[in-house]
């Protein structure tokens, strides 16, 4: 199984870049960047952050594909 993610959409949908995602949950453009892109799984605790701050749960911002 793979582990993806909705963070690019649904920052899309909320109207932010990935500067200002980084800075509301307090990492680097770089760090969304890398979530986006599949070469950064987050830490629990950013996981937690990200879905806060986009308005879901973390089961809808990450799931496995097979």
């Amino acid at each position: 199984m793979e582990l993806k993610n909705r963070v690019r959409e649904l920052r899309m949908q909320e109207g932010l870049t990935q500067e200002a995602l980084g800075a509301a949950v307090e990492v680097s453009r770089q760090t969304i960047n890398s979530i986006e892109r599949y070469k950064y799984k987050p830490t629990i605790e950013l996981a937690l952050r990200l879905a806060q701050r986009l308005n879901c749960s973390v089961e809808t911002l990450f799931y496995f594909t097979e």
